[in-house]
């Protein structure tokens, strides 16, 4: 699970979530007249409350941001888990708004009484407003740009070492450089690119093309594809991570990952280079 994948509008379900969770230890009813001292039952006294709004809800949340956090898609009932988790989050807020319309369910009705019963307390009406932001954002992140962006931004690049200085090891980040020939660093008052035997230095090699390589991070979840053209992806580059372009491909950018595999990445739109 990777929780750089994660959007704002994940975030602001996340939000609603626990703004949802703390609703449900609220009055579910009001009236006025009670005696002091009197405490009115909480969400989790009722069935329908607690079933239709509360973990309705939970539930949701749960499944929207799982959607976006799993390496693979999965489905339930045929459909996918983010799906799955938007109707769940438009059927709390439906719930949610019939229980603010009538509280007390058909009680109030019974034995022909004047009276309108107990209005909604404030854990009806806060679970209401939560539900409504948590439907709202499970909707609108697909099609707003605004709530697409990284939750967690990816890490800065790291800065150019000055010359003479010994960088650090390893892959996975700008800034990142490879040994000389052979796998030993270069010697001192060697020149980077110099071959690391003879003592002689030939002259420099011309790059290939104009393309220089350079480090980038997707912004959100991006399928790498086969250089074959095949239709299958063979990866998935995930944000906060960075990856290298190593040359630009009639199909898209050639990226190459962490274990050393090549692929296409066909949608380059919005990507931060390092």
């Amino acid at each position: 699970m990777n929780i750089r994948s994660l959007t704002r509008g994940d975030g602001v379900v996340i939000g609603a979530a626990v703004l949802l969770f703390i609703s449900s230890f609220l009055d579910i009813y009001s009236s006025d007249g009670l005696p002091n001292g009197y405490d009115m039952p909480s969400l989790w006294s009722s069935g329908p409350v607690l079933m239709g709004v509360v973990l309705a809800g939970l539930v949701a949340a749960a499944l929207v941001v799982a959607s976006r956090a799993l390496p693979q898609p999965s489905k339930i009932a045929g459909l996918e888990v983010g799906q799955f988790g938007v109707a769940f989050a438009v059927f709390a807020a439906w719930s949610a708004l019939g229980n603010i319309f009538d509280p007390a369910g058909a009680v109030n009705n019974v034995g022909g009484g004047t009276s309108d019963g107990p209005s909604a307390g404030a854990g009806l009406i806060l679970a209401l407003v939560a539900t409504l932001i948590l439907a709202g954002a499970a909707v609108a992140t697909p099609l707003v740009p605004a709530l697409q962006g990284a939750l967690i931004p990816a890490p800065k690049p790291v800065a150019p070492q000055p010359y003479g200085a010994q960088p650090p090891a390893g892959y996975g980040y700008p800034g990142a450089q490879q040994s000389s020939f052979g796998g030993q660093p270069p010697q001192q008052g060697q020149q980077p690119g110099q071959p690391a035997f003879g003592g002689q230095q030939g002259p420099a090699q011309p790059p290939a093309a104009d393309f220089s390589p350079f480090w980038f991070a997707v912004p959100v979840p991006r399928p790498l594809f086969a250089e074959d053209g095949a239709p299958t992806p063979i990866a998935e580059l995930a944000p906060g991570t960075w990856y290298l372009a190593v040359e630009q491909g009639a199909q898209g950018l050639i990226a190459q990952t962490q274990d050393g595999r090549r692929g296409v990445l066909r949608d380059t739109s919005g990507i931060q280079r390092g």
